[in-house]
C-alpha cells in the first residue's frame, strides 16, 4: 500500500525502503483521529498544561482549520454517486 509515495520517500530522502513505510503508517495513524477524538485528546493535553476551558475551546477551535481529520468511512453506494453523480 502506498508503494508510489515509499518510493519518493525513499528518493528524496535517506530513508529505507522500511523505514519509508513506518513514517508513512505513523503519519496515517495520527491523521486517522476523528474530530470528536481529536477535540477530546487534545482537551486532555491543554488541560494537563493547566489551561482553562475557555482558552482550551478557543485553540482547539482554531486548531481544526489546520487538520486533516479521517472522512467518513463511505459505502459502496456513496462511492458510486460520487462517481457518477
Amino acid at each position: 500500500m502506498h508503494d508510489d509515495l515509499v518510493d519518493h520517500l525513499t528518493r528524496s530522502s535517506a530513508l529505507s525502503r522500511g523505514e519509508a513505510l513506518r513514517v508513512i503508517q505513523d503519519v496515517l495513524a495520527y491523521f486517522d483521529e476523528t474530530t470528536e477524538d481529536y477535540v477530546r485528546r487534545r482537551h486532555r493535553e491543554l488541560q494537563a498544561q493547566g489551561l482553562v476551558n475557555s482558552a482550551i475551546f478557543k485553540r482547539i477551535t482554531a486548531d481544526l482549520k489546520y487538520r486533516a481529520v479521517a472522512p467518513p468511512e463511505l459505502t459502496l453506494r456513496q462511492v458510486r454517486r460520487i462517481v457518477y453523480g
